[in-house]
This record gives C-alpha cells, sequence and structure tokens, in this order.
C-alpha cells in the first residue's frame, strides 16, 4: 500500500468563528485519523526521530502502539519519559525537533508526531480510570522552585524514582508560563490543571502564592532539610526597547497582557481586571509569544490586531502553524518595520476617551536587511526618511523576557551570566552544592520542551548525587 505524502490536516475552528472565542482552535485527530497517520511511519531501526526529543520519547514504539489501536499502551510507552505529554503535544515545536529528523519528511511531509501525541494523551485523559501506580519511597526529600515545564518535569521524574518533593509556586495558580503565559485557544487550562494532578497524585506536594527569595530563600530550604533544590523560576522579568512612550498608559508587556487574560480573567464580558476592549492594537515582536498577545487581543474585542517585526517572514521565530493561524484570523503583519517611538498624550485634563489609556499610535521606520549577524541572520537596516504612524490605541511589547533577579540576590554564592540566567555545569549543577537550576531561568525565554529537557537532567544529576 503506498504511502500518504502528506500528513494528516489537523481539524480547527473556522477563523471566522476561533477569532472570537476562548475555545480552543485545533480540535485534534479521531481515532481513524491517528490510526491512518501512524501507518505513515517507517519505524526505522535508527530511529532519527528520537534524537530530536529534548525528553527522548521513544517515538517509532508509541506509534507502533496506535498502528494497532492500543491507544493507551502508546501513552504509556510516552510516559516513560515525558511528566507531561499533552502539554508537549501542543505547544512543542516538532517542525523543527522530532519532525525534522524524520527519514519520510526527506522525500515527503513527515509523520504528525505531535499530533499523534496529543491524541493519544487526549485518549487517556477521556479513559483511563486506573489509580497511579505511587513509588516506594526512597526517604529523600527535594525542592523545586516554580511550577512551569522544568519544574514539573523535574518533580516528576523525581517522584517517580521515589523522592518526596515539594514545588513551591509564586502564583497562585500551578503551572507557570503554561497557565500565566500561553493562551487558552493554544493550551486549555483544564490540560495543564490535569498533568498537575497526575504528578500529585505520585506524592508531589505544590505549594502556592509561595514566593522564593521573599516568603522563604533557598537556603531556608536547605536548612528545613531538602537535600537538593531545582530553581526553575522561569524568565518572568519583561524586556522593553527603550523607545519614548513606553511609559504611557495602554503599553503592555506581553507577559503582564498575557497574565491578565489567562489568570485574572479578562476575557470575560466584565472583567476583574481593566484591559483593553475594542480599539487597534500594536504588538511588537515576532515569537509565539507576539502571536499569542495578537490573536488574544483580537479575541478581547480588537477591532484591528497589527504584528510589527523588523525583519521579514522568512525570519519570523515564531512557529509557522501560529503564524497561518494568525493570518487567517485577521492579523495584519508589518514586516521589515521597526518601533521608534509610542505615540499619546500626558495631560489627563484631556477631554479624548481615555477608556485604553492615553497611547494615540505608534511611529515606525521601515527596513531592509543588511549583512548578517553573529547569529547567521540579516541584520536589519533602518531606511532614512521612511517613517510612518499608525494609529492605535494599545501596544504589547513582545521581544522577549530575562530571569527574574530576586533568587541571585537572595541566594549567596549563585553565579548568573550578564543576561541574569544562572550558571550551570553540564549536569544542571549551579555555582552552589546540592542547588540546580534549568529552562528559561538559566537560557532566557526558550521553548516549553527545552525546559523540560533541562528539568529531566537535573532530576537525573539530583538523583546521582544523593543516592550515589
Amino acid at each position: 500500500m503506498p504511502i500518504n505524502p502528506k500528513k494528516h490536516e489537523m481539524p480547527t475552528q473556522a477563523p471566522e468563528v476561533r477569532a472570537h472565542n476562548f475555545k480552543e482552535v485545533a480540535l485534534g485527530y479521531t481515532a481513524e485519523i491517528a490510526i491512518d497517520e501512524a501507518k505513515r511511519c517507517l519505524n526505522c531501526k535508527n530511529k532519527p526521530c528520537v534524537s530530536g526529543c529534548p525528553v527522548n520519547i521513544n517515538i517509532p514504539d508509541f506509534i507502533s502502539y496506535i498502528k494497532t489501536g492500543d491507544f493507551e499502551g502508546a501513552y504509556q510507552s510516552i510516559s516513560k519519559t515525558s511528566s507531561l505529554p499533552a502539554v508537549c503535544g501542543r505547544v512543542c515545536p516538532q517542525e523543527s525537533q522530532c519532525e525534522s529528523k524524520c527519514t519520510l519528511g526527506i522525500k515527503f511531509e513527515p509523520v504528525g508526531i505531535g499530533r499523534l501525541e496529543r491524541f493519544v494523551t487526549d485518549y487517556h485523559n477521556a479513559n483511563a480510570t486506573a489509580p497511579a501506580n505511587v513509588p516506594e519511597s526512597n526517604g529523600h526529600k527535594v525542592a523545586v522552585v516554580g511550577s512551569g515545564p522544568s519544574g514539573l518535569t523535574c518533580a516528576g521524574d523525581l517522584a517517580k524514582k521515589g523522592y518526596k518533593v515539594t514545588i513551591f509556586e509564586a502564583l497562585h495558580t500551578a503551572g507557570g508560563v503554561l497557565v500565566y503565559g500561553i493562551p487558552e485557544f493554544r493550551l486549555p487550562k483544564s490540560i495543564v490543571a490535569k498533568e498537575v494532578d497526575g504528578l500529585k497524585a505520585l506524592g508531589v506536594d505544590v505549594e502556592t502564592n509561595v514566593v522564593i527569595g521573599k516568603t522563604l530563600t533557598i537556603d531556608e530550604l536547605l536548612e528545613d532539610g531538602y537535600e537538593a533544590v531545582f530553581v526553575g523560576s522561569g524568565a518572568g522579568l519583561p524586556n522593553f526597547m527603550g523607545i519614548p512612550g513606553e511609559s504611557l498608559k495602554g503599553v503592555y508587556s506581553a507577559n503582564e497582557f498575557l497574565t491578565r487574560s489567562n489568570l485574572m480573567k479578562a476575557y470575560k464580558d466584565e472583567p476583574v481586571t481593566p484591559i483593553m476592549k475594542g480599539g487597534k492594537v500594536a504588538v511588537v515582536g515576532g515569537g509565539n509569544v507576539a502571536m499569542d498577545a495578537a490573536r488574544t487581543a483580537l479575541r478581547l474585542g480588537a477591532e484591528k490586531v497589527y504584528i510589527i517585526y523588523r525583519r521579514s517572514m522568512d525570519e519570523l521565530p515564531a512557529r509557522k502553524e501560529e503564524v497561518e493561524h494568525a493570518e487567517e484570523e485577521g492579523i495584519d503583519f508589518r514586516l521589515l518595520n521597526n518601533p521608534v517611538e509610542i505615540l499619546g498624550y500626558d495631560n489627563p485634563d484631556d477631554k479624548r476617551d481615555p477608556k485604553n489609556g492615553f497611547v494615540t499610535g505608534i511611529r515606525c521606520i521601515k527596513m531592509e536587511l543588511g549583512e548578517p549577524d553573529e547569529k547567521g541572520r540579516r541584520r536589519p537596516v533602518p531606511i532614512e526618511g521612511s517613517e510612518f504612524e499608525l494609529d492605535v490605541d494599545t501596544v504589547v511589547i513582545a521581544i522577549g523576557t530575562s530571569p527574574n533577579p530576586l533568587i541571585k540576590s537572595t541566594t549567596a554564592g549563585l553565579e548568573v551570566n550578564r543576561h541574569g540566567g544562572i550558571i550551570v555545569n553540564e549536569d544542571g549543577l549551579t555555582s552552589r552544592e546540592n542547588i540546580y537550576a534549568g529552562g528559561d531561568a538559566v537560557t532566557g525565554a526558550a521553548t516549553v520542551i527545552s525546559a523540560m529537557g533541562a528539568g529531566k537532567l537535573a532530576a537525573t544529576s539530583i538523583d546521582k548525587a544523593i543516592m550515589g
């Protein structure tokens, strides 16, 4: 039977419908589609796709279970190495990782590995009734700072080895960036809650509203009997451009904008937190966070949403799928443009309607691509005399984040780099004995799956250090 050269399309809500609701955009494969897609897998002996997975899921193995209709077997295969499979199936950039290594992709489209992982975990969550298999305690306890992807992965891997793990989360809801940073239409909160509940069933304790560095210090955790501490506190310090007007009302960091929508329920008809409803929005940046912010603004009632990015579509760092969804929903991409000033008025007595703050527009300059920079990307160069203005009421800055300096400033001897990232060795160990770190707290803002890989590495290192 000939191989289908194309992967099966993911069913989605129609763009004109989903642009006005927060329901999940992708609807998921049916069982029939999943089995048919799984049969495209060549089951290569050298498993090149596994080398592209930061958490080393045995991809051909779990796909082989799908081929026979054993979806629970497929889930158990994935769960041997991944603590957050339902998350990975939705937000991992498979196209640049496992799927980029797929042998089938040399001649045809690669197998839809991420879509199959999502199907399997959704099937398990809908049908599984067996209680979790709680491992026997080994008598050791470890603290994890932050309940984002690196912290949850580290906690899950250690719990499976019998450690008593406590996660300390600063916010009131566990999940870190998975709940405050990624919109509901890409990653439903119920999915993250299900993953967290799965870890709790293994014996992991989660303490929310605990700010490490304020409520407790890392040194106090070590004094309290925790034999190791893993720092997975993320990168929650927003970066700004340093242009005039960034202090005007109506200017948000993407972190604040998405947190208000996700955790402070700005999407409700009568929101508790004030945030834009209607008007025109400019989102500055070209990554996944910029796509999330732009598409969220649309769902919050924006009449027009622009994405302003200083390079071309070819250099856009966001996932191809997210860019395509944004275009389908009517987001206006203003590429090869860079903001130079946010316009507004600073007189509170001005009688113009201030419902969206005092922003009135954004001034940009057109760019062209010059010589490659140190990363190999062509450097954007401003075109003299090409400035223009866009009429907007809200501006969201989505140009990246840095690690919060709180933990460094309250933990003596913890070395960081010039960007504020915690310095670790090849085992995830910091400059302090028994203190490990990983994810965005080390690298700065990166992908969910790379953070999970760092949490997995640290769990292995902690186990070796404690158990010998």
